[in-house]
């Protein structure tokens, strides 16, 4: 069997976890990002593409322990010591969303997908995550406008924050769908693995991605994702 590509960069799938919880993750958080870890692997395994699937030490956030953050940093490390100096991009949702954009200061981060962040109130209002960190990044957020288990306005408003000091920032809207963003699925892969491909490999984004990095918010920042996104694409 010949050999596979050379490692050229690496994402890391963040599943997502509940507000608190010491035990170990549940195979099914583990397994929700199957679906995501096979459409990356398809875009780019073979330009070298590895895509790994990151389980935590504990299951749930915890309070000011933010233990995924710290497994998030443990991972981009270890990708460094596997691989060598390759671009990572931290891919999360839910909780997992939320520790990618705070652990996106790590060095060997490139680009961070934010699928669905959860930002819990009031914290979020009164004394919101920093944003500092994703300077030199690029970031992606999806968001589901009726998702009723993580606020999008929340997910809005640190785009908003972050887009003032790193014009690589946008943010994408999926009308009608909730928290998993089942209804449109098909089209939030796509977008995901054109991201992906675009911010770690040097592909061109399709045009909506363009235009949503190029477009001043709110346009930039509130960006559809249309129905049928990818069917033309290639990946």
């Amino acid at each position: 069997m010949p050999p596979g590509p050379t490692v050229q960069a690496v994402a890391l799938l963040l599943p997502g976890g509940p507000a608190a919880g010491v035990r170990r993750p549940s195979y099914r958080a583990l397994a929700a990002q199957r679906p995501l870890a096979r459409r990356l692997t398809r875009a780019g395994g073979e330009e070298g593409l590895a895509v790994h699937v990151l389980r935590y030490r504990h299951r749930g956030w915890n309070g000011s322990a933010a233990d995924p953050v710290g497994d998030v940093l443990w991972a981009a490390d270890e990708a460094v010591r596997r691989y060598g100096d390759v671009p990572v991009c931290l891919a999360g949702q839910g909780m997992g969303a939320r520790a990618a954009l705070l652990a996106a200061g790590h060095p060997a981060v490139a680009s961070v997908l934010a699928v669905a962040p959860w930002l819990p109130e009031p914290d979020a209002v009164l004394t919101p995550d920093p944003v500092r960190q994703l300077a030199g990044r690029r970031v992606l957020i999806v968001h589901g406008t009726n998702d009723e288990r993580t606020d999008p306005d929340l997910s809005y408003r640190l785009a908003e924050r972050a887009k003032k000091l790193n014009r690589d920032v946008c943010r994408f809207e999926v009308h009608s769908d909730g928290h998993a963003l089942h209804q449109h699925r098909t089209e939030v892969l796509a977008l995901a693995a054109d991201f992906v491909r675009g911010s770690l490999l040097g592909h061109p984004y399709a045009r909506p991605v363009v235009d949503a990095f190029a477009a001043p918010p709110p346009l930039g920042l509130r960006m559809p994702l249309a129905s049928g996104f990818g069917e033309s694409l290639r990946h």
